[in-house]
This record gives C-alpha cells, sequence and structure tokens, in this order.
C-alpha cells in the first residue's frame, strides 16, 4: 500500500490510472537499487494520442518533444502517425532517427540561431516560427520558401505556467509581419500558445478571437493562413484538479467553429506534450533525511534523493504540484512536511507552501513515489551538480494489447 501525501488517504498499489499501474510496479522491483527512477508507461502515450486524436476531429495532433525526447516516445508517436514539434537542432536530429518524415517537424522555436535554421531546413525541415521581425528576417535568408508561422502572444491567464512573457507578439503586429514574409516568398500561418496546465477550457476561444481578426486582415489583402497552430496547455494529473478532457475538446471544438467559421484554414494543429506523456511517469524516489528545523512550526523537512536539478525543475514556485505517495501500510499517522531534494542550494526546495502529508513515521531510506511525472523531468536534470547525476529513466514498450498504425 501507498499513503497519498496530499490527502494522507491510502492507495492501494496495483490499481487504476490515478495510482501506479502493475507493469510500473513490476518495473522498479526489478531496478531495486536504482533510486531515483523514472518509469515510463507508454501505453498511457498511445492510449492519450488515440483518445485526442479522436476526439478532436479535423485536429491534427503535433507531439511537443520538448516535454519528453525519449527515443522510444518518439518512435512509438511516429507509429501513430504523428507531426512533431521541434524546438532545437538535436531535436530534429532525434525525431528523424525515430524515422519521422521531416515534412512533417514544425520548428516552434521563436528564438533560433541562424546556423540551426540552416540545419533545419537542410534536413528536409519546411515550417519554422518566429514572433518579431529580426527572426523573421533569418527565415527570409535561411529558410526560403518555408512556412512563417508568426506566433500570436496570449495573456496565459488560467494557466499554472503562463508563456506570455517571452514569446509571441501582439496580435496587432502579426499581419504586417506576415505580409512581408509573403512579401518575400514565405508560406504564411499563426500559432498561439494559452499557457502550461491550463486550467480554462476557455482559453482557447479568447486565443482564436485574435487569430479571427488577423486572418480578416490578411483575407482583405487576399492571402489566406495556411495552419493554425493551438499550442499546448492540456494539463497532466496533478493535486489541483481540472475538467475532464472532454470539457476541453468541446470548448476548443467549439471556439474554431465560432471563431474560424465554416471554412477554417486548410490545417488546424493542436500541440500536446505535458497531456501525452506527464501521466505516463512514476518517479521512485528515497528518502534521505528527515528533520525538524527550529521555529513556531517546527515543520518536518523531508529531504528526497531527487530534486531540482535532478529534474524536478517545474516545482519553481510550487506552480507544478505533483501527487506524491509513500511505501508502507495505509492509514498510519500523517503529518504535514516540507520537501525538498538533496544538494546543498538553496533552490532546492520542492514544497513548503503546499499542505503535503506524509506518514510521521517516514524515515531514511523509506520510498516514495512522484506520480505524473513523464514530462519536464528526464531530460531537465543538471549533469553533476553538487556531483550528483540526473535520474535514471526506463521507457516500458507497448503491451500487446496496443495496436500500432494511425489510428
Amino acid at each position: 500500500m501507498i499513503v497519498d501525501a496530499a490527502t494522507g488517504a491510502g492507495v492501494r498499489t496495483l490499481v487504476s490510472h490515478d495510482g501506479i499501474s502493475p507493469r510500473v510496479c513490476e518495473a522498479f522491483a526489478d531496478h531495486q537499487d536504482e533510486s531515483p527512477l523514472l518509469v515510463i508507461d507508454l501505453d498511457v502515450v498511445v492510449e492519450r494520442w488515440r483518445r485526442l486524436s479522436e476526439q478532436l476531429d479535423g485536429v491534427a495532433v503535433s507531439y511537443a518533444v520538448k516535454a519528453n525526447p525519449a527515443p522510444e516516445i518518439l518512435e512509438v508517436l511516429v507509429g501513430l502517425g504523428s507531426t512533431f514539434d521541434v524546438v532545437s537542432p538535436a531535436e530534429v536530429d532525434a525525431c528523424l532517427a525515430a524515422g519521422a518524415d521531416p515534412a512533417r517537424l514544425s520548428y516552434g522555436n521563436t528564438v533560433k540561431k541562424r546556423s540551426a535554421i540552416r540545419h533545419a531546413f537542410a534536413k528536409g525541415v519546411r515550417t519554422f516560427a518566429f514572433d518579431c521581425e529580426g527572426e523573421l528576417d533569418k527565415l527570409i535568408d535561411e529558410a526560403p520558401g518555408s512556412t512563417a508561422v508568426c506566433r500570436i502572444r496570449c495573456d496565459g491567464a488560467g494557466a499554472a505556467r503562463p508563456l506570455s512573457r517571452t514569446f509571441g507578439c501582439r496580435a496587432d503586429r502579426a499581419a504586417p509581419l506576415l505580409r512581408r514574409a509573403v512579401a518575400y516568398g514565405m508560406v504564411p500561418a499563426v500559432s498561439f500558445h494559452v499557457g502550461s496546465q491550463q486550467f480554462d477550457p476557455e482559453a482557447w476561444d479568447r486565443a482564436l478571437a485574435s487569430v479571427a481578426d488577423v486572418r480578416a486582415e490578411l483575407r482583405a489583402d487576399g492571402v489566406e493562413l495556411a495552419s493554425v497552430g493551438l499550442g499546448g496547455g492540456l494539463p497532466g494529473t496533478y493535486v489541483d484538479p481540472t475538467p475532464p478532457l472532454e470539457g476541453y475538446v468541446e470548448a476548443i471544438a467549439r471556439a474554431i467553429r465560432q471563431r474560424l467559421g465554416p471554412e477554417p484554414p486548410p490545417e488546424i494543429v493542436i500541440v500536446p506534450g505535458r497531456y501525452l506523456v506527464a501521466d505516463a511517469g512514476v518517479i521512485r524516489s528515497q528518502v534521505v533525511t528527515v528533520s525538524r528545523r527550529d521555529g513556531l512550526e517546527r515543520k518536518r523537512w523531508v529531504h528526497l534523493d531527487v530534486g531540482f536539478f535532478s529534474g524536478l525543475p517545474e516545482v519553481v514556485d510550487e506552480a507544478i504540484r505533483y501527487r506524491i505517495v509513500a511505501d508502507g501500510p495505509p492509514g498510519r499517522p500523517s503529518g504535514p512536511v516540507a520537501i525538498a531534494g538533496p544538494t546543498c542550494d538553496s533552490l532546492d526546495i520542492l514544497y513548503e507552501s503546499t499542505p503535503y502529508l506524509l506518514p510521521l513515521d517516514l524515515a531514511s531510506e523509506d520510498h516514495v513515489h512522484l506520480l505524473s511525472t513523464g514530462a519536464y523531468t528526464a531530460r531537465c536534470g543538471s549533469l553533476g551538480f553538487n556531483g550528483f547525476e540526473p535520474m535514471a529513466m526506463v521507457v516500458l514498450p507497448p503491451s500487446d494489447r496496443m495496436v500500432w498504425g494511425p489510428g
């Protein structure tokens, strides 16, 4: 049995998608001496991709590779017929190595060296994002004739992690930039991102309202958008509840109908990362130390062997609150804790304000599991900070019940 750190309630180990599946438990048993260890279950990735593709009719699903670029994940998504959003030359190469068609890659990073554009263009990539005149200049020079995707800024309201400060141009700047792109032989398109871990399904409607304005302005000049990118934002399953997928699908489909009308652009693409891989991952971590600090509250501090520097950067500001469960029998008395990593750095604090509960008898060398940790963890750890290596990762292949091929 395990004990849920957010509620203190007992949860069976070998149960539903809300806990830890039998095959993930078996993987941990096969790697008893490894900690911290992330296990990725590709059955979850396949199910999520198929489910979204089937429910969001007429919208292409493209994987945001940055969420987890494990070769096994890329290969299974190639088999399913996915397209890919890449943000670096290394991600371009990883997708090609996994068998992806370069024509099905979109270079979604709006901050690129000229050498990175040349590399991708030489490999066959023909879709590139930009959000300012300087970046468009690079595309005109280094990727002639490509699709130039102008990223529009969103306010990020409702998201755990807004992305509005460093990415995207004002909506009223998009049409002039795209006119310039067209004048230089580029194909015009737009995209946006409503913010990572978006709690409000209506966020896409607000963004598509801006897209509709840009489209109308271009159509007045006889120019049609080749595509609209809906970005990511679909959530993983953390402590704070989100609406079900159906709520997002219904809101997005309605917004497309209302904002883009009966004749939408030729292609509409959604780019999930977190939604596809977050819930596929579980981290097992060993307790290093349990202590009480001086102060009025005398809260227990639980230090784990995984932390900010070894794969959990999203704990900054406690914006992403993972579900944490402890090994051991259910029903044990639990109490509040602060949770930190193993390094000698004040940034290495996971949770101090969020009211996590862990068993009062939790001790050094016990184990806890962090659920829904398949996104932005495995490749986000520093290499050797304080001498601690990033955590190991095991990827479980799709089981026999999962059928490969476009669904």
